[in-house]
């Protein structure tokens, strides 16, 4: 891999609850108050390459979409920083420095203001940050519509006017507009349908060839991450257990959450399918507000042994892939 573009250094994010008024009486009346914070992300490092595309990968609720924030500069870190280039994508008060890293979020229509024309959502960005002119912002804002399929007849047009695939069409320009150099694109093609997704995949792929863009793309479909992306993170309770390359870690997945997930994964009943079953993964993922010690995944593994409970394993090198699992560390007694 050449030199990282975007560098995400041992990133956590922890959200503590707020201490409320009635908190504070019933705990002076005597009342034992407990509150529990949520370790959504846990030292998590990344790196990704001009122009390549990371996908991340994880059960809803593992804190994917929460990493993918603090990489875009949304939200701050409780620890750990964001580099693009070497630079600080946040400040450590908590303000974004860069308008490099932009976001494509999973639901267009929650993302887009329905009181703005087309033409305001995609000039607001631009004319504040000086990349164009309010006299000229309009034709700038058509250039970019044109880019992503659209006819630059629509900037009068309001957002419900539009179909789902056009209107993640019009936040894809959105995020263009601003002549980012990572898009973090989080769960894009989730809410449309089938033949919209391959679309707007396509139009993905067709955007990094011609502009040269990075991407984080976050989903948790597994055949969406392996068509779009060169290399694939899979994420469990809020850690990195398992990174490599698309096609490696899609031939032989080693970690057991990995396996488990391409496990799940409905076939179609082709030759090299038969006799294949679905097989889900048991049980559900821990709350985040008690995470099981040592491997978060013990509770659910198959192959757990007695220091899985104990103790967290680091991710180390095995083949083409890295790996967060004892039973590549050595010394690991499998259950019986």
């Amino acid at each position: 891999m050449s030199d990282p573009h975007l560098v995400i250094d041992r990133v956590s994010k922890r959200f503590d609850p707020r201490v409320t008024l009635g908190d504070r009486i019933a705990a002076r009346l005597g009342a034992r108050v407990e509150l529990r914070g949520v370790q959504a992300v846990r030292d998590v490092s990344l790196a990704i390459a001009p122009g390549e595309t990371l996908g991340l990968v994880g059960e809803s609720g593992c804190g994917k979409s929460t990493l993918g924030r603090m990489a875009a500069g949304i939200m701050a870190p409780t620890s750990g920083t964001v580099r693009l280039e070497g630079r600080p994508v946040m400040s450590p008060g908590g303000t974004k420095l860069t308008t490099r890293v932009q976001t494509v979020f999973q639901d267009p229509f929650a993302s887009l203001n329905p009181r703005m024309s087309v033409g305001e959502i995609l000039a607001e960005g631009p004319v504040a940050h000086g990349l164009t002119t309010r006299e000229n912002a309009r034709d700038y804002v058509a250039g970019w519509l044109d880019r992503v399929g659209l006819d630059r007849s629509y900037v009068g047009r309001f957002p419900h006017q539009f179909s789902g695939g056009q209107r993640q069409r019009i936040a894809i320009a959105r995020a263009l507009a601003m002549q980012p150099d990572v898009l973090v694109c989080d769960e894009p093609v989730a809410s449309l349908d089938v033949s919209i997704q391959a679309q707007i995949i396509n139009l993905f792929l067709k955007l990094r060839r011609e502009l040269g863009l990075t991407y984080l793309f976050i989903s948790h479909d597994l055949g969406v991450v392996r068509h779009i992306s060169d290399r694939v993170a899979i994420m469990y309770l809020g850690r990195i257990v398992e990174i490599g390359t698309a096609d490696a870690l899609y031939a032989d997945p080693r970690h057991p959450y990995t396996q488990a997930l391409l496990a799940s994964v409905p076939r179609l009943m082709t030759e090299d399918a038969v006799g294949a079953e679905f097989a889900p993964i048991a049980g559900e993922i821990p709350s985040p507000l008690a995470p099981p010690p040592g491997c978060p995944f013990h509770t659910r593994c198959p192959a757990a042994g007695p220091r899985c409970v104990a103790e967290m394993p680091d991710l180390v090198p095995t083949g083409a892939q890295r790996v967060a699992c004892h039973l590549y560390t050595g010394g690991v007694e499998l259950a019986a």
